[in-house]
């Protein structure tokens, strides 16, 4: 196989120093001690591997494996593994401190993590990403651990992988481990209510920020960047509570009615049209970036990182900006954001579903014990809440942005926890 020239990162600043730029903001408004300041900055550890794999004309091909671990002072960490050729270590430090922040604001017992191969997927066999992450998973065997780091699926990944992941460490421990990894096959002890997880959550945290900033729920009109998963799901589930959903998008353009999109409608004409919107007809095909700046009551960026920056910041329109993906806001844009007076319910909050899901699935499989849909969704539903009031009320102590507030929260919980274990 022809190798494949990285694709350059989308982030404009360096990820990790976005990311860090926050951190340092929320240290200082908490008056974080510079002890633990330094703890806290720092992954606890950094692992790269080197993977050569068979491929399926016969070739040996070497591909690059990363897992950061950014904490593991409120349990063991915990966080995605991702399959992308823009994967590179600066991401996946800023992926697991991301990580470490989004546990603690929901206050479950997990630091951070982050993983990742160097590849393309798309253009790979179903064996050949199987044994590219058996191999990635014999490398980190002494890594990843019930108790230790827990990965999950991420860009590229998915519950087939997770299967993969799962049986290859089992093997090596010589019994079955179901609690290694979270985002598995139901068959496999995956949790009823993960798929719509992160987008469930993402619709708890609009519906809060919609009752503080008086938003009428049945009046309000959202557009959501990113068709996928999260997109979709917090789509349907908004419009299930009598949002207009009226702009949607993915790789093949955006798309607008401003009467409302039919979410269900879109969502089987993308499962039956190889996965993209690309011929849509419920809607008007506008230019994606078009769906950044329309006037709307909430805007939901839930494809990738740094859509809002400085250059499209002050032509955002939304009331609400609530963030299904990982740092969709680059940190250069949020006092222009901030300066507009568009409340933002941050990613490390707003997406954090998926992790309380995960969360529950190592649970369960701890017990040995399933728990109903109804049950994941009503404690998932009352952990996502509980946190927005948290945030919610520390930026109103603070006198700071909601994003702010989130990593003071964080960044709290985890301060404490460490100076109570102590260090050496």
């Amino acid at each position: 196989m022809a190798y494949i020239e990285p694709a350059p990162i989308s982030d404009k600043e360096n990820p990790f120093e976005s990311m860090m730029s926050r951190f340092h903001i929320a240290s200082q408004a908490l008056g974080l001690d510079d002890e633990v300041y330094n703890v806290l900055k720092s992954p606890a550890k950094q692992v790269q591997v080197s993977l050569p794999i068979t491929m399926d004309d016969g070739s040996i091909q070497v591909f690059e494996g990363f897992r950061v671990i950014h904490s593991n002072i409120l349990g063991p960490s915990k966080g995605g593994l991702r399959y992308d050729m823009s994967v590179h270590m600066d991401e996946m430090k800023a992926l697991a401190a991301w990580m470490t922040w989004k546990c603690a604001v929901v206050d479950i017992p997990y630091g951070g993590a982050k993983g990742g191969i160097k590849c393309n997927p798309r253009q790979m066999s179903a064996g050949e990403i199987e044994r590219l992450t058996r191999a990635y998973t014999f490398a980190m065997a002494e890594i990843f651990g019930p108790d230790r780091d827990i990965p999950a699926p991420d860009m590229g990944t998915g519950p087939r992988e997770m299967a993969w992941l799962m049986d290859a460490y089992s093997k090596v421990q010589g019994m079955t481990v179901n609690s290694v990894v979270t985002g598995k096959p139901l068959v496999l002890g995956g949790s009823l209510g993960r798929a719509e997880a992160t987008g469930r959550g993402v619709m708890v945290s609009a519906l809060a920020a919609m009752e503080k900033l008086k938003i009428n729920p049945y009046q309000a009109s959202i557009s959501v960047q990113g068709f996928g998963n999260v997109g979709s799901f917090a789509s349907l589930l908004l419009a299930e509570r009598g949002c207009r959903i009226v702009a949607v998008s993915d790789l093949s353009g955006a798309y607008y009615n401003e009467k409302g999109i039919d979410v269900e409608h879109a969502i089987k004409y993308r499962d039956n049209n190889n996965g993209h919107l690309e011929g849509f007809e419920g809607a008007e095909k506008i230019l994606g970036e078009e769906l950044l700046t329309l006037k709307v009551d909430v805007l939901v960026p839930a494809a990738t990182e740094d859509v809002i920056t400085t250059e499209n910041a002050d032509n955002i329109k939304a009331r609400l900006i609530v963030e299904g993906a990982n740092g969709p806001t680059s940190a250069n844009a949020d006092p222009i954001i901030n300066d507009k007076g568009i409340m933002v319910a941050p990613d490390i909050l707003a997406n954090a579903g998926g992790v309380t899901v995960s969360y529950f699935e190592w649970v369960q499989n701890r017990l040995g014990y399933k728990w109903s849909a109804e049950r994941v969704n009503r404690r998932s539903d009352r952990i996502m809440k509980d946190a927005f009031d948290r945030v919610y009320n520390a930026s109103l102590e603070y006198k700071v942005s909601m994003r702010i507030a989130a990593y003071i929260v964080a960044i709290d919980k985890v301060s404490k926890t460490y100076k109570f274990r102590g260090g050496f």
